[in-house]
């Protein structure tokens, strides 16, 4: 969303409390919208990973058995792209959380492209297909049922239902959404400006928790007292995520444009699913899908894991991160960034086991997201939520200035729409309107 766009009208409380009913509805609908692709995913995931390999015998944590996952997951999306109408919608590598709305017949594919890269275990989280796929969906829908309501806020609302749904707290919301306000000219009070799309965030948040009670909080060791050798920490693991974050950053172009060198989108992502399919057979299973359940696993079970495994897991799960936003999939990079900030943490823990394990999770997971997102509200509050923590709060508000710095001025984790050229005639982009 742009700040060159037309700016809304101030908001009076009676509009307030008239937008409050269709903010309601959408915040549910992109909740249930959410909701109905994890679940479809989860389906086609415990068929491919756990009752296919049962009835054949295998193991499916081997890794033969994650290569030809992977690289048939690769050409099933490389076909949906290519051959579905829409063509999956444009490349998620150009796309932010919050952009414009695309065609209604472009969301089909663009909700197939994203489920098989889900259940196959891609490296790529839900969040920017949702948002697109509700926001588009509800745009068209609300453009007809409400016509007085601008589709710039039908937008932000369904945007604010599917970030609360997607972390389960309207809060995520408020935080994205403070810089986008922010950055819109005109008066008036800030939270007169988040207040619609703040319903819709918690209508959503509600209806997603009642449904499938996501959250980000990972069982660690209790944590009661603030050190200044704790905060020395947070600002060295959160430089050090940063820092991971932006190498990954600086070569993503190059990723991409080799991946996009491919004329058909259907060999782009089979070449993918097959260095994704390799990837995960050198990791092993916990280095693939979004990574939310995954680095729960890993925190809880660090002693399981060496200091070498560890910096395998981080370096396998960054590439594939890599490879998947670049190869032409569908999703988000949000959650696999929180996944391997968390594995940055763990590892900094087991290097140095003095260190608390939820201040070093927090701090990698607050600079490795903040690298990603480049948004400081974001980073703080996924950093604070995986440790459910007050008391890493005003440790993350120091750990970030420093890592702020960092990326103001480095390459942003995301390719400009211009830099892609067509992969093939009947093209990879399907755009929006």
């Amino acid at each position: 969303m742009s700040a060159a766009e037309p700016e809304l009208p101030q908001p009076t409380v009676r509009s307030l409390v008239l937008l409050s009913i269709p903010a309601v509805v959408i915040g549910v609908v992109s909740g249930l919208a959410l909701w109905a692709v994890d679940e479809l995913a989860a389906l086609i995931e415990r068929g491919v990973w756990t009752s296919l390999p049962a009835a054949l015998g295998v193991d499916p944590s081997s890794g033969w058995w994650i290569a030809i996952v992977l690289t048939v997951t690769g050409l099933a999306v490389g076909l949906a792209v290519q051959l579905l109408p829409g063509h999956a919608g444009p490349d998620s590598a150009t796309t932010e959380l919050v952009s414009t709305p695309l065609r209604v017949g472009v969301l089909p594919s663009l909700a197939v492209a994203t489920v098989l890269g889900l259940a196959g275990g891609v490296s790529l989280g839900p969040e920017n297909p949702i948002i697109a796929i509700n926001a588009s969906l509800l745009a068209a829908l609300v453009g007809r049922l409400w016509k007085a309501v601008p589709t710039r806020l039908v937008v932000l609302m369904a945007a604010s239902g599917t970030i609360g749904a997607l972390f389960g707290t309207p809060v995520a919301a408020a935080l994205v959404f403070t810089g986008i306000v922010a950055a819109v000219r005109g008066g008036g009070a800030l939270w007169d400006k988040l207040f619609v799309p703040l319903v819709s965030a918690a209508a959503g948040s509600l209806t997603m928790t009642a449904l499938a009670h996501p959250s980000f909080a990972i069982p660690m060791p209790a944590y009661t007292h603030v050190t200044g050798w704790d905060v020395l920490s947070a600002l060295i693991i959160g430089s050090v995520a940063t820092g991971i974050g932006l190498l990954a950053a600086l070569v993503f172009p190059a990723v991409h444009r080799t991946f996009h060198a491919v004329r058909f989108p259907v060999l782009m992502t089979l070449a993918g699913g097959l260095a994704l399919g390799l990837l995960g057979a050198i990791g092993g299973p916990i280095t693939l899908f979004k990574g939310l359940s995954q680095m729960s696993q890993l925190v809880q079970n660090r002693a399981d894991y060496t200091v070498p495994a560890l910096l395998l897991i981080v370096v396998v799960k960054l590439i594939a991160l890599l490879v998947a936003a670049g190869s032409g999939f569908r999703g988000g990079r949000v959650f696999p960034a929180v996944f391997i900030g968390a594995a940055v943490g763990t590892l900094a823990s087991a290097l140095v086991p003095a260190v608390p394990v939820p201040v070093a999770v927090a701090a990698g997971v607050m600079g490795m997201t903040l690298a990603v997102t480049r948004d400081g509200w974001i980073a703080i509050f996924i950093g604070v939520a995986v440790t459910q923590n007050l008391l890493i709060l005003p440790i993350l508000c120091l750990a970030v200035l420093p890592t702020w710095l960092m990326v103001t001025k480095a390459p942003v984790f995301l390719i400009s729409p211009a830099a892609l050229k067509p992969t093939s005639p009947r093209g990879a982009g399907g755009a929006a309107r």
